[in-house]
This record gives structure tokens, C-alpha cells and sequence, in this order.
């Protein structure tokens, strides 16, 4: 099997997945239809890094929507036993655009997660699944922990468990808010797990917080740091949502990902749910972020506050990655927040 299946293959984790895999020696066929601008307009289209993609040997790529089944299947199937492994990181990723058209979100989520499943099942079961998945899954139950206002950002108090490490995989995902998008990843985060639980695939979900990078094509709804970067260095206005600015995040670089992705592949287990974010060692309140982007750039960011938080949104959110780190210690997260932030401005000037 020499064969890796990479859906998003043009975004910001599919194409850093799609370089890893070709430097492992690996074939790879690429899924991307670039609807990325569909969802939030030409600025954030993936064209010019498929283009780049398109130029590497021993890539090629098909523009195909992953809600056809019948072009799923067929791409799976012309692969077959040569199929090593399927990264699935396409997907509809923002909880605003979800709401607007909850069909279209629920079909490329949900609906196209299980052709990718099913066309695997019937035609190369012994490859690798991975699923980028996303910490939405928890709905706003986050929100219900014991959280302390401090000068620059909500902080969990520092008696609470999940304190020192973050927020663990033990976390129910029941009884909340999702959001629209949040509800569509849990249908395919779940059936991801049922699929190696039930059928024995070897299957994984990655549920991400900030995912990052220089690679990335931020825009208002999605790309919260690469956004934010891109208005400070050229004087856009920028909105904050709520939560006097103060809401965390953990952000993770997409190499950091990528590699979590590799190590997994290497050792596959069947069913796997991990949370996967930059942690302790990277993550922010919204005003640290405008802070130490307006430092990196040496210039201030214009920006306003509208008082309404988005529906299902986090306060705080930082991902336990010490499941990970346990199943596989190979793995660290490479990246701080300031040499990512440098990494985003560097591709953004």
C-alpha cells in the first residue's frame, strides 16, 4: 500500500499533509473542489496553493465534492489495496456560515465524512482513517466551567482539574450548544468512531482547536490568527465577538498537526478519539493576540467590539493533548504562539 488519500488536499492542513506523505515516498491523490470560496468569497480561496500541489510528482488531484458518493467510491475503489490511508480534512468549518445553509454544512460534514467511511469499508479496509474533527464537538459545555475574569482573558481557576493541562477527552459532548457546524462535525466525528469500533477500521478523530499557519487563507468567519495578522499588517478594520475580547484559545501549527497525523499512521488504532491543540504551551485571549500581532508587526490594528458572542462559542478553550502524548511519545508540539504568529506575518507581508 502506497497510496495516501488526502480530501482538502488544497487547504491549510490538506496541503501540509499532502507535502508530508510525498516526502515519506507516498503517492497521493488529492480531493479538493475549492469550495473554501464558496463558503467565504475569493480571499480565501485555495486556488494559488493548488496550483503549487499540482507541480509536485507523484501528486494528483481530482476536483470532486465528497457529498457524490458515486465519485467517492470511484476514486477509493481505482486506489484499492494500494490505499494507505485516507486524511479527511475537507470540510464546511465555520459556526456563522453553518447557519446560513445547514444543508449544504450537514451534506459536506456529515454526509461526505461517511462516503469517505463507507468507500473505504467496502474497498480498502485495512488503510488508515483520520478525521480531522474539531473541539465544537463539546458544544458550549466548556462555558460551564469555573472561569475567573482577569485583566487580559478568561482563566480556569486554578483548583479545577483542567487547569494545568487543558480540557481532556472525557468531556461528554451531550446537552449543549453546538452551533449548526458543531452538530454536523459530531455526526461525523461519532460515525468516524463507529467505524473502527464496529467494523474494526483503524480510525482516528483529531478534535483541533486553532488550527494555524502560514499557509493559511484566513477570512472574517474562519482563520482566526491568519485573519487577524492580514488586518493588522494592512490596516483593516477588525470585529471581536463578544466576551470583552477576553476568550482563549489554543492554537496549534499545522505541522504540528500534520505530524500527530504521521505518528498515528505509523501506529494505528481502531476507534480513537484524541484532543489535539497547541495546549499550555500555545494559546491566548483575543487581546493577547491583537498584542502580540501589533508588537510582531510594529503597527496597531483598528478593530471594534460588537457585544453578542456567537452562538455556541467558547470562553475558554485549551486542548489535554496527554492521551496523544501517551500513545505516542514520538509527538511534541513544536510551535509557540509567538514563532507561529512570526511564521503567518512573515507569509503575509
Amino acid at each position: 500500500m502506497s497510496t495516501v488519500l488526502v480530501t482538502g488536499s488544497a487547504g491549510l492542513v490538506g496541503s501540509e499533509t499532502v507535502k508530508r506523505f510525498l516526502a515519506e515516498g507516498f503517492d497521493v491523490v488529492g480531493i479538493d473542489n475549492g469550495m473554501r470560496a464558496y463558503f467565504f468569497g475569493a480571499e480565501a480561496s485555495t486556488a494559488k496553493s493548488q496550483a503549487a500541489l499540482l507541480s509536485l510528482k507523484g501528486y494528483r488531484h481530482e476536483t470532486v465534492d465528497i457529498r457524490d458518493m458515486p465519485a467517492v467510491e470511484g476514486i477509493v475503489k481505482g486506489i484499492g489495496s494500494d490505499l494507505a490511508a485516507v486524511v479527511h480534512t475537507a470540510a464546511q468549518p465555520s459556526h456563522d456560515w453553518a447557519a446560513r445553509e445547514p444543508l449544504t454544512d450537514f451534506g459536506v460534514n456529515a454526509v461526505g465524512t461517511l462516503h469517505l467511511l463507507e468507500a473505504v469499508r467496502l474497498h480498502a479496509p485495512e488503510a488508515v482513517f483520520i478525521f480531522t474533527s474539531t473541539n465544537k464537538v463539546y458544544g458550549d459545555r466548556p462555558n460551564l466551567l469555573p472561569l475567573v475574569e482577569t485583566e487580559t482573558r478568561w482563566e480556569i481557576a486554578e483548583d479545577h482539574p483542567y487547569h494545568a493541562r487543558g480540557i481532556d477527552e472525557a468531556m461528554s459532548i451531550d446537552a449543549s450548544t453546538h452551533s449548526v457546524f458543531g452538530a454536523s462535525k459530531v455526526a461525523a466525528d461519532v460515525m468516524v468512531q463507529e467505524y473502527g469500533r464496529y467494523f474494526g477500521m483503524r480510525t482516528a478523530c483529531f478534535r483541533g482547536g486553532c488550527l494555524t499557519g502560514p499557509a493559511h487563507a484566513g477570512a472574517e468567519l474562519h482563520g482566526f490568527l491568519s485573519y487577524l495578522m492580514r488586518c493588522t499588517v494592512q490596516g483593516r478594520p477588525y470585529k471581536v465577538f463578544g466576551y470583552r475580547g477576553k476568550q482563549v484559545r489554543d492554537n496549534i501549527h499545522s505541522n504540528d498537526l500534520v505530524e500527530a497525523f504521521w505518528q498515528f499512521f505509523q501506529a494505528p488504532r481502531c476507534g480513537e478519539v484524541y484532543n489535539m491543540g497547541g495546549g499550555r504551551r500555545s494559546h491566548c485571549s483575543m487581546l493577547e493576540a491583537i498584542a502580540l500581532c501589533e508588537d510582531i508587526s510594529g503597527k496597531r490594528l483598528s478593530w471594534t467590539y460588537e457585544e453578542q458572542n456567537r452562538t455556541g462559542d467558547h470562553i475558554w478553550y485549551v486542548s489535554d493533548v496527554v492521551k496523544f502524548e501517551g500513545h505516542y511519545p514520538g509527538w511534541q508540539c513544536r510551535y509557540d504562539l509567538r514563532r507561529t504568529l512570526e511564521e503567518i506575518h512573515d507569509a503575509v507581508v
